[in-house]
This record gives structure tokens, C-alpha cells and sequence, in this order.
């Protein structure tokens, strides 16, 4: 599915995920409305493709076992019409940054402790697809006595179906919350795990939501015995 291409230095690496970047990034922002048609739930899986050409492509993965390359999410389609047009916008730019990663760190295999690192910083002084995507500016790293200012306490919802609050009665245990869900985000909107909102956490994927992303409220989630998210949903009702 991939166009050739086979980068083994640093550099040539990074162009290559700059030049995919570029592709998914256009797909998602100049050529949006031609790829939210593409993605068509009535199709088979399909996924998002940034080649190192700068194009872009919407189609079935590789048929190869293993593939060639690392394949990007799966069935992206199946979710467009579960959710509001933002957030599933924003769900396939943070896929498309997974996939980017992998696919470079795929060539970099063979690369050094020193020249991964170098990968790595030049890629994040690149903005993400998702900071693209929702208008976002990088945030710059806080010093980690910040997280203190955060609420806590906060209600999330256990793998069990039952919705638990969780005082912190300690330091310490308010501390190691924290660190547990500071790389936590929104499986809808890819923000940040914040102690003050309401998050539930999907049954099927085990990915966590904010409750206003997938229109549940605390009141509602206490009724519900098994959440499934809207993208489980909608893989469900076609099997």
C-alpha cells in the first residue's frame, strides 16, 4: 500500500515522517471534506495513509502478514457518523501520530541510543497532527510540582461497570494518581486526563472518555451496567 521508500539515516527518516505528516495533515485540513466522503461507515475498514510523497490515501490495509510497514488504525469509517465531526477528526489525528511514530522508529531500528534520540527530538519540535487538527499550540513541559494545583478528587469509572469516586486522603496517594493518568487522554477529543472532569472508561477498547465528549453524566453512568463507546458501538451493530 505504501510508495517505496527505504530511509536508514536520521535524516533522511525525518523526511520521510515529514513528508507523511504533510499528507495527513492536508487530509485532515485543506482536503477535509474529500476525506470525511472517503470514509464512507458502508465501506470495509479502511485507514489513512500519508506517503512520502506528500500524498495522502484512504483504503484497505495490506493485505501481506506481516505487512511491509506498521498499518495505521483500522477502521477508521465505522466511527465517522457515531460522532460529532470535530472529535472524530481529532480520534484519526492522534491515530495518524501513532502511525507516523511507528513507521519511523520502524526505520530507526537500526539507529543508535544517540541517533533515536536525535529522531525523536527533531520530529517533536514538529507540531503533532492532532495539535494541527484542533488548533492547538504545544505545550511546553511544567515543572511537576504544578500538578498539585489539580483537584483531588475525581470520579471515573472502573472496568466493573461501577462508577467510584476517588478522594485522595494523602499526598502521596494524590501524587501517584497523578503520575498513574498524566498520559491518559480522551479517546474522542485527545485531551489530557484532568482530575476535575467526569471520565468514563469504555468496557470493550478500555479506552477512557470525558463524560461531556460522549454526552454521559455521572447521574447517567451510575445506571449504566457496561459502556461501550460510540466507536465499540458501532463495530458491534455491524458484526
Amino acid at each position: 500500500m505504501d510508495m517505496a521508500s527505504n530511509p536508514r539515516t536520521v535524516e533522511e527518516i525525518f523526511k520521510d515522517y515529514s513528508a507523511r505528516r504533510v499528507g495527513l495533515v492536508r487530509a485532515l485540513t485543506n482536503d477535509v471534506d474529500e476525506f470525511y466522503a472517503l470514509c464512507d461507515p458502508e465501506k470495509e475498514n479502511l485507514c489513512l495513509y500519508g506517503h512520502p510523497n506528500e500524498s495522502w490515501d484512504v483504503a484497505l490495509p495490506a493485505e501481506e502478514v506481516p505487512p511491509e510497514l506498521p498499518e495505521p488504525a483500522l477502521g477508521i469509517n465505522f466511527a465517522r457518523d457515531g460522532m460529532n465531526r470535530k472529535d472524530w477528526l481529532s480520534l484519526v489525528a492522534v491515530h495518524s501520530d501513532s502511525w507516523l511514530l511507528s513507521v519511523a522508529f520502524y526505520f530507526g531500528a537500526r539507529l543508535n541510543r544517540n541517533e533515536r534520540k536525535r529522531l525523536f527530538s527533531m520530529i517533536n519540535d514538529l507540531p503533532t497532527v492532532f495539535e494541527v487538527v484542533t488548533e492547538r499550540k504545544p505545550i511546553k513541559e511544567k515543572p511537576s510540582i504544578d500538578s498539585g494545583s489539580k483537584s483531588r478528587g475525581s470520579t471515573k469509572r472502573s472496568n466493573d461497570g461501577q462508577v467510584k469516586s476517588n478522594p485522595k486522603l494523602a499526598d502521596e496517594s494524590f501524587e501517584e494518581d497523578e503520575d498513574e493518568h498524566s498520559e491518559t487522554l480522551c479517546g474522542s477529543c485527545g485531551g489530557n486526563y484532568n482530575a476535575d472532569e467526569f471520565w468514563i472508561g469504555c468496557d470493550i477498547c478500555e479506552k477512557w472518555f470525558h463524560g461531556k465528549c460522549v454526552k454521559i453524566t455521572p447521574a447517567k453512568a451510575e445506571s449504566i451496567k457496561q459502556y461501550k463507546c460510540p466507536s465499540c458501538s458501532m463495530k458491534r451493530g455491524r458484526q
